[in-house]
């Protein structure tokens, strides 16, 4: 029995001072200070875990000497849990326990790994001996001070889950100096949970210092509550909690996100993950491309020219659509070699979004009904077409490098008008404020300075001109000091990391390269790594999605593929310096979008789960356009409607992740970036994929049309073989690390 005597100290988050302390918090106190009988201990590099059992409830605490510690509580039982029983330590298990409660049968599984980054593990089970309901269950997670009292503790909350992002909490105990903690909850086994409860994780996990953690969901409460109970004689995961922990503190916003990326990969090992399933996304394309040209849904005519409408049906003629689309089809006509007509007939429309007074390309055409405020514009939207002007004239576009070198002077005034620091939404005639902040009503547009800095850098390419250098500069430092509040849209975050990892190669100042962390926590702090079965999510998925915006309820598909476009910059641009746990993340999320975007096609999801009231136009099953929401909470998706502006999707995907090889009968898919790609023989290719070992990577040669697929052979490193893992007529998969160099060699069909 170890006992440690209490202090009286004030916690405090953040710097500020907490208004006082729950039931929960001064129970642990008191059986922390009177001392609680030890079950069993083990290590994890320095820290000591002891696990024991108090009044109502089975505890984790983790000490470092002279550093203060944390305690996990592991499970709760009303009336505590009693006769605890050891049983065989699994594989990865230091302990695992059974016990009794009034409520039932109840497991539970400690263990631990790590030297540098120490990650615990502590899981949770129970067996109702009659259907139980749960009215109510507590937080799970408290920091302690050197004399393990939880009231003694300072330090500040860097991070916590967002809406139904992924549940977890990032935090730095100040005082004592015990470091970060990052806590993450596996969510996706708690599915059954949910399901049964008919509860939701939304926003479950974070808390008030020092009570954090996960809050289990339970039933809302009322004068008559909802009966859901979970059933007697079923065993349900509770709980599956990872905890890494880091005793390197850090004084720099860069620190700290570099820190919380690589506390996050570790914590991503632990995860269950879904299986990969390989997606023809060139076939898509293929009917995407069909569906914009023949749907009379998808486009109209004015001015005597084509455009997209953004929504089925539905919406006017906008420029961003119109560029994002188009470039989309550039991209799959380049990767096919094949001119696609598309591309001309949109191109010659995008003159008329050209204002020569204002000398801006504008939202909207000059004819916009007038239920639009022709003259409002998001702040991103003012640079998101420049992007794709810039991204053609670069390829030999002259018409988008002249209409690129005539707008974007304007977009540099409104960065100067704005100090960098942009509204939501803003008077293109005179930089008038219409929208200020976002929801929060703390910030604009957070993370357009990073978007505009890569525009900026673009021009510098395109031009040779310094100043857009200094612009891009100019951009980044102002972001600097947002933290994990830096994100406003996700796609925005992802190209302000690229922005910084290609400024930094432009510059070699390491600021830019270690400032691109910052933007990479925020992006991963907004995915939903966590897998949902949550009534209609379970005919989709949502694994390693990020939510549009910081505070959406859903995944969007737009924000989805422009996210994967910019992360494929940003790993070009990386080079070996790139932390290796950035990589993996990077890498997995890359993979799991070319996985779940899929789902976002009507026809790959159940009629009767598509919503009905939509906000935009209608779903037409028979096109090959994405809906533009899914829900990890299982709402119906689609209801803000089929998004044409999304459409690009699949050309974008089809375009990065299949590989033509010249005179073969297939192509290659990989779902890692390819950082390499050499012909070493006649009937024989290398490769080089960008992720790491720690990631899995699927390769697979695919047929072209109605051609025979030849006998192939993998091989990795100094000639190890790989056998494939599925062989059909149309395609041969093989699974490999994600840091491998292949050579693929094949003999005539």
């Amino acid at each position: 029995m170890v006992k440690k005597a209490g202090k009286a100290h004030t916690a405090k988050s953040g710097g500020s001072r907490s208004p006082g302390a729950s039931g929960y918090v001064l129970a642990l106190r008191e059986a922390l200070a009177a001392g609680l009988e030890a079950i069993g201990t083990f290590e994890i590099g320095d820290c000591r875990v002891e696990i024991a059992a108090g009044d109502d409830s089975m505890w984790a605490v983790v000490r470092r000497p002279g550093g203060g510690g944390i305690a996990i509580r592991a499970g709760h039982a009303t009336g505590g849990f009693r006769r605890i029983r050891k049983r065989k330590a699994g594989e990865g298990e230091a302990l695992h326990l059974v016990a009794e409660s009034a409520a039932g049968r109840h497991r539970f599984s400690f263990g631990g790994s790590g030297d540098d980054l120490r990650r615990l593990r502590v899981r949770a089970w129970v067996t109702p001996t009659a259907p139980l309901l749960i009215p109510f269950l507590p937080r799970d997670l408290y920091p302690l001070d050197g004399d393990d009292d939880p009231m003694g503790a300072t330090g500040r909350v860097e991070a916590a889950q967002r809406g139904p992002n992924t549940g977890l909490v990032y935090l730095t105990v100040e005082e004592p100096a015990f470091g970060h903690v990052l806590y993450v909850q596996d969510l996706t086994r708690l599915n059954d949970y949910f399901r049964t409860t008919e509860t939701s994780p939304i926003g479950r996990v974070g808390g008030e210092w020092p009570e954090l953690g996960y809050l289990p969901p339970t039933p809302p409460q009322s004068g008559t509550p909802p009966i859901k109970p979970l059933p007697a004689g079923e065993e349900t995961a509770m709980s599956d909690a990872i905890i890494v922990l880091r005793d390197l503190g850090a004084a720099s916003e860069q620190e700290k996100a570099r820190q919380f990326v690589q506390m996050l990969g570790e914590a991503y090992a632990a995860l269950d993950r879904p299986p990969i399933i390989f997606r023809d996304w060139v076939s898509r394309a293929e009917a995407t491309l069909r569906d914009l040209d023949q749907a009379p849904a998808a486009t109209c005519t004015s001015y005597g020219h084509r455009y997209i409408r953004p929504y089925t049906d539905a919406e006017y003629p906008d420029s961003m659509v119109q560029m994002t689309v188009l470039a989309a089809i550039h991209d799959f006509a380049r990767w096919s070699r094949q001119p696609e007509p598309l591309e001309a007939a949109f191109a010659a429309g995008m003159e008329r979004f050209y204002d020569p007074d204002l000398k801006t390309l504008r939202r909207y055409l000059p004819n916009v009904g007038e239920d639009k405020n022709a003259d409002a514009v998001d702040s991103w939207y003012l640079y998101h077409p420049l992007r794709n002007l810039a991204h053609l004239a670069l390829d030999g576009e002259d018409w988008a490098r002249d209409l690129f070198l005539r707008s974007v002077d304007y977009g540099i005034r409104a960065a100067h008008h704005f100090a960098y620091d942009w509204p939501i939404q803003y008077d293109v005639r005179d930089f008038r404020v219409i929208t200020a902040k976002r929801g929060d009503e703390k910030h604009g547009q957070t993370d357009v300075g990073g978007f505009y800095a890569y525009v900026m850098l673009l021009g510098f390419e395109l031009t040779g001109e310094t100043r857009f250098v200094d612009e891009a500069r100019a951009a980044l430092d102002a972001a600097m000091g947002m933290r994990f509040e830096l994100e406003y849209q996700a796609n925005l975050t992802a190209w302000g990391a690229a922005a910084c990892m290609r400024l930094w190669r432009v510059t070699n100042r390491a600021e830019y390269r270690e400032q691109a962390y910052v933007y990479l926590a925020s992006f991963l702090h907004n995915c939903e790594i966590w897998e949902s079965r949550i009534a209609a999510a379970a005919h989709y998925s949502n694994f390693f999605g990020t939510t549009a915006l910081h505070d959406a309820p859903y995944m969007a598909m737009y924000e989805c593929f422009d996210s994967f476009m910019a992360w494929e910059r940003f790993l070009l641009e990386s080079g070996p310096e790139l932390d290796p746990a950035a990589r993996t993340l990077i890498a997995e999320y890359g993979k799991y979008v070319l996985y779940r975007a899929w789902f976002y096609y009507p026809d790959a999801l159940p009629a009767d789960i598509l919503a009905r009231d939509i906000r935009n136009g209608h779903i037409d099953r028979a096109l090959s356009f994405p809906v533009e929401d899914l829900y990890a909470d299982g709402q119906a998706p689609g209801q803000v409607g089929q998004e044409i502006y999304g459409a690009g999707a699949a050309l974008v995907l089809a375009s990065r992740a299949f590989h033509r090889v010249d005179d073969a009968p297939f192509h290659i898919f990989s779902d890692h970036l390819l950082a390499a790609q050499e012909t070493t023989g006649d009937r024989a290719i290398g490769l080089q994929l960008t992720g790491t070992r720690e990631s899995e990577a699927l390769l697979a040669i695919v047929r072209r049309g109605r051609r025979r697929l030849p006998a192939c052979h993998v091989t990795i490193g100094d000639g190890e073989a790989i056998r494939p893992t599925y062989v059909g007529h149309d395609r041969i998969e093989f699974r490999l690390p994600g840091d491998a160099h292949v050579t693929l060699s094949w003999k005539s069909p």
